[in-house]
């Protein structure tokens, strides 16, 4: 890890993996044995920070160098379409949502104001900010609801604060609350709820779940090969017939 990398910073998926590859091409020049390798590889995904990574590379050489030198995590600057590209300034192109006996959502590629008012009585609403753009980098989201109840989904990163009030109901925090993401907005959510409740999660996109599924799937496929090709090179150096 470089100095310019916290030990505490989470790690993301595109740091595990190159990781990952390093263990591979140690695996493939006989560094690191099988046994090793697969400890190795499963403390990789399982590691949530930069400092757990880095003592799992230490010893060996990135990319196939000559000498020794661990994976660096330093982060090259924000692409466009990141955080940076979905805080749009202006206004939202929807300020609020209304529900009596009813429903309402917002979902999708919307713009997220300054201050969305919304209200549920005897209904519900759902709120869905994983695909959405952002007014300014700190945003509130004003719920009441009365025997009723709004859902507030946030994609990973964002921070999120919760300060409504509730009487014979709550307001939800998010569970599995990681430290936002650098760039990322703040969302406020607050309110008043009365036998109703406002509840918030974090979920990734569809197209993120897949992604991430299909990476698993050739990760698999990946270590399936190597002991493959371990085995049949083991098998020939015992001279043993294919």
């Amino acid at each position: 890890m470089t100095d310019d990398a916290s030990p505490d910073l989470r790690a993301s998926d595109a740091d595990r993996e190159r990781v990952a590859e390093v263990l591979r091409d140690a695996l493939a020049e006989g560094r690191l044995g099988m046994g090793e390798f697969e400890e190795r590889l499963e403390a990789t995904y399982q590691a949530r920070t930069y400092g757990e990574l880095t003592p799992i590379t230490r010893d060996l050489p990135a990319g196939g160098a000559a000498a020794p030198a661990p994976v660096s995590f330093s982060k090259a600057p924000a692409e466009r379409g990141g955080w940076a590209g979905r805080i749009v300034g202006g206004e939202g192109s929807s300020t609020g949502g209304f529900a009596v006996l009813s429903g309402f959502e917002r979902r999708g590629r919307w713009t997220v104001p300054k201050r969305f008012n919304c209200f549920a009585f005897m209904g519900g609403g759902e709120i869905d900010l994983r695909e959405a753009d952002f007014a300014d980098r700190e945003v509130e989201i004003n719920c009441v609801a009365i025997m009723g109840g709004v859902q507030v989904i946030v994609p990973p990163g964002v921070e999120v604060m919760v300060r409504g009030i509730g009487v014979m109901g709550g307001f939800e925090h998010p569970r599995d609350d990681g430290p936002p993401e650098p760039g990322a907005p703040r969302v406020v959510i607050g309110g008043f709820a009365f036998w109703g409740g406002v509840g918030v999660e974090r979920k990734v996109t569809r197209a993120e779940r897949r992604r991430l599924k299909e990476q698993r799937r050739q990760e698999r496929l990946e270590r399936k090969g190597t002991r493959h090709e371990l085995h049949r090179a083991r098998r020939e150096d015992r001279g043993d017939a294919p």
